[in-house]
């Protein structure tokens, strides 16, 4: 069994290798939504979504799902997709012990609080505080909705690992934020967008090409 935790892998490997017995996929990627992925790759293997939320049920079955878990994952309910999955008479190679041991049953746990520290003070951090961080000259902020900006250690790659994926957006290289922070979007060239964020002195934010789709179903949900 392969564990893959973005889109563009996912789309890669399912590329070389179309005959999966049964796909397990999170709504939720690293680098947005997984809806993405089978618009990309053509499937008939049956899918489980699981997700923390409900809202994309609909969607969910509109592309071979046969089941859609909400976390955290109950045990019973898993047996019971699996059991769905058997009864269809599609491949039967799929051990529920080993299922059980590879899907969380628990929510991943993400960080809630982060501790930054000012001048000889250091102080905990509420993500609820947050509107969004940043990178700048190789140095990590975050700026809260009170305009209060701190250092923080490690660079955004490891604080997007470590922060949920459905109140943070990685718009780029540079930024990684809130719903709560932006103030406006428009069309920009190449059918890009640029975002305005409040109490930003940055005027030129653009979300990745690669990322409007993701970042659109991001904020539609």
């Amino acid at each position: 069994m392969d564990n893959l935790d973005s889109i563009q892998s996912s789309i890669s490997y399912l590329r070389n290798d179309t005959s999966p017995d049964l796909i397990f996929c999170d709504i939720q990627l690293s680098d947005g939504s997984s809806f993405e992925i089978f618009k990309q790759v053509r499937l008939s293997t049956p899918i489980i979504f699981t997700t923390a939320f409900d809202n994309y049920a609909i969607k969910a079955f509109e592309v071979n799902a046969i089941d859609y878990l909400l976390k955290p994952i109950d045990v019973i309910d898993l047996e019971k997709a699996i059991t769905k999955f058997q009864s269809r008479e599609m491949k039967k190679g799929v051990d529920i012990e080993t299922l059980k041991s590879l899907i969380p049953t628990n929510p991943k746990s993400f960080k809630s609080r982060f501790l930054v520290k000012f001048g000889e003070k250091i102080q905990s951090v509420s993500t609820e505080h947050i509107s969004f961080f940043f990178s700048e000259d190789r140095i990590t902020f975050l700026q809260t909705h009170e305009q209060k900006k701190f250092v923080l250690d490690g660079n955004l790659e490891k604080i997007e690992s470590q922060v949920d994926a459905e109140i943070f957006f990685r718009l780029n290289r540079k930024y990684l934020i809130s719903s709560e922070s932006i103030e406006e979007i428009s069309v920009y060239s190449n059918s890009r967008l640029k975002v305005r964020l409040r109490n930003c002195g940055d005027s030129d934010i653009l979300v990745s090409r690669e990322k409007v789709k993701s970042f659109k179903d991001w904020l539609d949900r």
